[in-house]
């Protein structure tokens, strides 16, 4: 609400929409509603379980001819309104659209949502010339013109999540002419490690009733495009289901249990089998694999391939047919669309360039040792044979400072394509800054060929007992507990985390970050000086 109310262009009309909510937002609704003439609210008789029911109830009442959405848990920037209605106002458009932020509440971090899709200031005449377009599904980053959604009876589904899906596709399909501008004008508020009871809806994929509401949106979608004359975006859109909906849940596929995998293969593969060919030769190899290994129910090989996903990471074994074609697995698959789908021949295992080389490093046991040291048992998967029979010398690369700790061990052959080694990782021995250092890092594991080096993810047991040191001063480092972890997400590699302790955390830090919060201070005073030169 603060931030409506610091809008640059003021005259707006702000309708607060309360989906029956059991805290205080009627308290706070009606106070903010009495200081600010702008204000209307609006409270819903029972909680509707969704977005759509609020902004359908608050389309019923607004008044005024342009309308956009906000979420409560998220913000506009000052500038929104202003450069939305600028862009209505250079030509007749049905809606204008722009950059949304995406901030992450555990890191701070910023960025913008599909940057490539807003980094040009254009009028686009109809969702076909840009079917791209269709990746960016957000209704909250756009200004409708309100008799374009009347027009078109255009109001959001009841009833069922992903609720934006549908909106959005229709609304570009809907459209004669939209505006994009690169400016933000929605900051998105991304809690990704949420408890499961308080997560947003996006972020409740473990839940296989998720699984169902995004398929059924498809669908719906799907019905849409046919009815209205848009079939022609089918591969599009298929192709954006593939890459972005089914992605995530690939991401999360290692650490779903067998009962969960099952489930989702039963509700996915219906749906799968009737997207367009055209949409999965768009995507790259891995995530092709990932995709027929759940069509063919081979649920565990689906959860394996799924660790590494973008990162370059190997089978662990491949099969050859009659023919010399390489394919995902301990065998050749039997259908003509199993072996399309897995051949893995054009990749090059065995044939592209020594720093761009697909191994998979996958650490077997992790062990407490005396003090802060860990052992690792290390396996190397090689499936293109590039590496010379006999022992290899290989180095974990770790770096929580600027200068990298370099960990060799040698890794021995277990048979043809496969090594396996154990590592001892001494945590005092990392080179910390002197002002300390707080955060994560991962470990990387480093083959040689020559000169040429290869740098490869280093995958970990998804589960293992957290462990945890103090190292106390020692070679200018200052105290610090380390914890090592598995990552729990993404592709689970080993985790270690610093936490400073001591004097570090109640000394060292407050002065380091007081003295840079000064030089900062110099720096800003020196640039001014420079720029009134310059002038």
């Amino acid at each position: 609400m603060a931030s409506l109310r610091r809008q640059t262009h003021t005259n707006i009309e702000i309708v607060i929409s309360d989906d029956h909510s059991t805290d205080d937002t009627p308290d706070v609704a009606r106070r903010l509603a009495a200081q600010d003439d702008r204000i209307t609210y609006l409270r819903l008789p029972e909680n509707s379980g969704g977005c759509s029911a609020p902004r359908n109830r608050a389309l019923e009442i607004a008044r005024a001819p342009y309308l956009m959405f906000l979420d409560s848990d998220d913000e506009l920037p000052e500038r929104a309104v202003e450069l939305l209605l600028a862009a209505h106002r250079e030509r007749e458009v049905d809606f204008a659209m722009g950059a949304v932020e995406r901030v992450r509440v555990d890191t701070g971090r910023t960025s913008t949502w599909m940057p490539h899709l807003v980094a040009e200031r254009r009028t686009v005449e109809g969702i076909e010339a840009e079917p791209a377009l269709l990746f960016e599904h957000l209704s909250t980053s756009k200004m409708y013109r309100r008799e374009f959604l009347d027009r078109n009876d255009l109001r959001f589904p009841e009833g069922i999540h992903y609720e934006d899906q549908l909106f959005s596709a229709q609304a570009y399909c809907l459209a004669r002419s939209f505006t994009v501008i690169p400016d933000p004008v929605y900051r998105w508020y991304i809690a990704p490690y949420e408890a499961a009871e308080s997560a947003s809806i996006s972020n409740q994929r473990h839940k296989l009733t998720n699984v169902r509401d995004r398929i059924h949106v498809q669908r719906l979608i799907d019905d849409f495009l046919k009815a209205s004359g848009h079939e022609a975006l089918k591969e599009s859109k298929d192709y954006k289901f593939l890459k972005h909906d089914f992605r995530m849940y690939a991401g999360d596929l290692p650490f779903r249990d067998e009962e969960w995998l099952t489930g989702f293969a039963d509700l996915v593969n219906p749906y799968l089998a009737d997207l367009s060919p055209g949409a999965y030769a768009r995507l790259p190899r891995a995530e092709r694999v990932v995709l027929q290994l759940i069509r063919d129910n081979r649920l565990t090989d689906a959860r394996l391939a799924a660790r590494g996903l973008g990162h370059g990471v190997a089978p662990r074994e491949t099969s050859m047919d009659a023919e010399g074609r390489v394919y995902w697995g301990a065998y050749v698959p039997e259908s003509e669309e199993s072996r399309t789908e897995l051949d893995l021949t054009d990749q090059g295992l065995d044939s592209r360039p020594f720093p761009s080389a697909q191994f998979r490093h996958e650490i077997t046991r992790v062990e407490r040792g005396a003090g802060a040291t860990v052992d690792l048992v290390i396996r190397t998967y090689d499936p293109g044979l590039r590496l010379p029979v006999g022992p290899q010398v290989a180095t974990l690369l770790l770096a929580p400072g600027r200068r990298r700790m370099k960990t060799p061990f040698r890794l021995t052959p277990v048979r043809p394509g496969v090594f396996e080694g154990k590592a001892h990782l001494d945590l005092t021995q990392a080179p910390l800054p002197l002002n300390g250092f707080e955060g994560t890092r991962h470990p990387v594991l480093q083959l040689t060929s020559g000169p040429l080096r290869n740098t490869s993810l280093l995958l970990a047991p998804l589960t293992f007992p957290t462990l945890r040191a103090r190292i106390d001063y020692r070679g200018g480092a200052t105290p610090h507990e380390v914890t090592v972890e598995p990552e729990g997400r993404a592709s689970g590699r080993l985790q270690l985390r610093w936490t400073p302790v001591g004097v570090t955390a109640k000394v060292i830090r407050p002065l380091a970050r007081r003295a840079g919060a000064k030089a900062g201070a110099r720096m800003r005073r020196a640039a001014r000086l420079v720029a009134s030169v310059a002038r």
